[in-house]
């Protein structure tokens, strides 16, 4: 009669699971931007976070299953913050402009977001269309646009006929911009894009260049 092979056992939860699960998270979060899903590893992680692989496994399943947790965790986050900013207490101008500037300084001073966000798009966005947590983050980023653009347009400030999510995507794409390509673009034009007065005057610039293209003539 042939033995019955059990499956192995979990290694037991820490007395906090929940500081390891986090503790796994940052590491996992700095080893996916910096190398991307293919590059990163989880035996540096599990080295990094005097865990053991199947301890990470336990917690996310798999390497797969972990990026998609640092992913979503970093989309969580941005997000969050946004929703502290209370846009709906401002006039609509004080609002766009904090919330570009937000925008601005929150990727700045986040690379690890913006690297993630590249990898991603360099994956086609393959595991973003897994998670229908990201895709639900993301729509009340674009209602908030939508609120302020509405009131601005009602009380004659801003111009009609603007998409909201076209309006989220150039946002988007001039604060990305400064921290994706700082390196090339400071070495190509010879331009200290770190310098605290170059970072002052491009936040200023970009807040500039959105509000004056939504603004009503």
């Amino acid at each position: 009669m042939s033995e019955t092979v059990q499956a192995p056992k979990p290694e037991p939860r820490t007395n906090d699971p929940e500081r390891t699960r986090a503790d796994i998270m940052a590491v996992a979060n700095q080893e996916f931007s910096e190398k991307g899903f293919a590059g990163a590893r989880i035996d540096l992680i599990a080295e990094a976070t005097r865990t053991s692989k199947r301890m990470i496994y336990y917690y996310f399943g798999s390497k797969e299953g972990l990026y998609l947790a640092v992913l979503e965790e970093a989309y969580r986050r941005i997000r969050h913050i946004e929703s502290t900013l209370h846009l709906e207490d401002l006039p609509p101008e004080q609002a766009l402009r904090t919330l570009v500037a937000f925008t601005v300084d929150y990727q700045r001073e986040n690379p690890d977001f913006i690297r993630l966000v590249m990898n991603e798009n360099m994956l086609r966005g393959k595991f973003l269309a897994q998670s229908r947590s990201i895709q639900d983050l993301n729509v009340p980023a674009i209602l908030a646009v939508d609120a302020v653009y509405r009131r601005g347009v009602a009380a004659g400030v801003f111009r009609p006929g603007l998409d909201p999510v076209d309006l989220h995507m150039s946002i988007s794409a001039m604060s990305f911009f400064n921290v994706s390509n700082s390196h090339t673009f400071a070495l190509i034009f010879k331009h200290d894009m770190d310098s605290p007065a170059a970072i002052a005057q491009r936040r200023e610039n970009v807040v500039e260049m959105l509000l004056r293209y939504v603004l009503a003539p």
